[in-house]
Formats: C-alpha cells, structure tokens, sequence
C-alpha cells in the first residue's frame, strides 16, 4: 500500500470512529480540518455507507444519515442507548453507592457513549448534581471492578482460590474457598464459596464474603467438579435470602398487620399469602440465614413471628435484649 492509500485509510477509520462516537459529522468542518476538498470527504463518506451496507450482518441496522437541518452526517444504528434507558442505568449505578467515584464516572463515561451527542448534554445535565455529591460505601479492596472479573473467572473455570479477607471485625484472615457464585445486595457484591479445611475438605455449606473486603486471590492449580446435589443455585439463594447474612435454609411463618404488604412480598420473593383477614395477613416464606430476623424486627408490631418455635423464641430473645438497653 502506498502512503496516499495508506493516507486515506487512515482518514476513513478516524471518521468512522469519530460517528461511532456519536459526533456529528460536518463535510466542509471535516474538509478544513484534513486540508482536503469536499468532494474528497463525500467519497470517505461513501465508502463508509457502502462498508455499512455490504456488512449489514455484523454491524447490524447501522446507517450514516444526512440531516438537512444541520447539514451533516450522523450514524443511527440499533443499538443506541435511549436517554431514558441510559437514564435508568446510570440511576441505578448511582444509586448502589458500590463503586469508587472514578471507577462510577468512568462507567457512566462508556454508557454515554453508546448513546447520541444531543441526548448525553441532556443526560448530563441531569446527573450532574448526583454525581457531584456522590458518596460510595468505604472500600478495603482496592480494585473492585478487578476483583470481581477475577472471582468471575475462577467461578466459570471452577478453581480453587485463596483469598485474603478482612471480617467484619477488622480481623485479617486468609481462606481456601471453592467460589461458585457471585450476587449483589445491598450496597455490595458477594462472593459465595465452600470453604477447604487444612486437609481440602468441605461442609458444602455456602459462605458469603464480601468482595469489597477482599484484598488478595491466589488462584491454584486444582479445579474442583460439583455434584448436583451440591451445585449451587445463585438465583435460589437469591430469592431466599435477606440482607445476605449466612445460615442454614428453613421456612418461617409470621402475621403481617401493616399497610404495606406488598413491599413485604417483594423484599422476600419467596413469600407465599396464606390467609388475609381483617388486615392480617399469614404469610409463609422459604428463607436462608438469619437476615429475615433483622428485616422482621424492623417491621415493628406490625409483625409476629408464629413459627417455627425456634423462630419465635430467638424473634422473641431479641426484642427482650433491645429492651433491656433502655433499662441500662
């Protein structure tokens, strides 16, 4: 290829990369800039419209219009982001709190690119004052979007990990763990694991850890296979569990006299309505670990625990203990 070919090839890959951008694409903005005639960027375009068309399989409904109004170029193809799905991610980003500023700017960054210029103004000019006043939860792993590419990947290939991990009460502790899930919950992401003992042997009761309190993983050689009984459902546990506190599975049933009971029956998706009379409402739910407690309690009087007994003893154990603290 000769250096004008080679020239020219440039200048089309740089204007095509320019429209995917979402800029808009003037002819005579684009002549000036490149010192070339008009009928020189006319061909450009062209040959982009035609690489378009004749690839239509792997770029899609992918087409570089002309507007009258503005009299320049600007690609259209289906993928776009629309403001208003644009508007809902990023909203839900933000409202997480789970990532470092600048891993949430460079994000949202990315997002706005798959969108058009004249709606990332708008978009802009709508979060501005969110992302200004941003505040994440506080972080010990340094690189979260990292670290959890990494589980991600020790999950899929089923190796064994070695993580070094900070407990919740600033204990510094190092774990042999077969990791088979990762969710998020609640401001965080969590890693979801069999712990080995020192002989490589497990319970197979799933563990949660925090990945935000992660600040190491050795991966190791030996890959590990699950049985069906054992292989983990993530979506299962998902539904079961509340606030993602680690426990063994059980089904409670409580009375819900409250305003509200669809907020309970969303805030656990297993909730089944067994009877409402009277504005009380018996419901029944599958559950894992001790979160439901803790949900529960917060309801006030509007709840009460019926069973198990257990249940109800330790529902019962814990409002006697908050109110022995106002007797203190």
């Amino acid at each position: 290829m000769n250096q004008q070919n080679f020239d020219k090839t440039n200048r089309i890959l740089a204007i095509l990369y320019r429209a995917m951008k979402g800029e808009v694409l003037s002819v005579q903005a684009l002549a000036n800039e490149y010192d070339v005639a008009t009928k020189t960027i006319s061909r450009y375009l062209n040959t982009i419209k035609n690489f378009l068309a004749d690839y239509r399989d792997l770029v899609g409904n992918t087409e570089l219009i002309y507007n009258g109004q503005t009299k320049a170029y600007q690609l259209q193809f289906d993928s776009f982001l629309l403001n208003e799905e644009l508007m809902v991610l990023i909203k839900i980003l933000i409202g997480t709190r789970s990532l470092r500023r600048n891993d949430l700017l460079t994000l949202v960054g990315k997002l706005k690119q798959l969108t058009t210029c004249k709606d990332r103004i708008l978009v802009d000019q709508l979060i501005k004052k969110e992302l200004h006043r941003y505040i994440p939860v506080e972080h010990i792993c340094q690189d979260l979007i990292g670290t959890v590419w990494q589980l991600t990947r020790c999950i899929q290939s089923r190796t064994e990990i070695t993580i070094t991990y900070y407990k919740a009460n600033g204990e510094k502790v190092n774990r042999t763990i077969r990791p088979v899930a990762l969710l998020f919950s609640e401001y965080y992401f969590y890693l979801v694991g069999y712990w080995l003992d020192n002989e490589g042997n497990t319970d197979y009761v799933p563990i949660l850890y925090r990945v935000d309190r992660i600040v190491g993983v050795i991966e190791h050689r030996r890959t590990f296979e699950l049985s069906k009984d054992v292989d983990f459902d993530e979506g299962n546990l998902r539904n079961k569990v509340q606030f993602m506190y680690a426990g063994k599975p059980q089904k409670v049933k409580f009375e819900y006299s409250g305003e509200s009971l669809q907020a309970v029956l969303d805030r656990i998706p297993t909730a089944v309505v067994l009877s409402l009379e009277n504005n009380k409402a018996i419901i029944e739910a599958e559950i894992f670990g001790n979160g439901i407690k803790h949900y529960l309690l917060g309801q006030g009087r509007r709840i009460k625990a019926l069973e198990p007994i257990e249940f109800v003893e330790d529902m019962k154990n814990e409002l006697k203990a908050m109110l022995a603290r106002y007797d203190e």
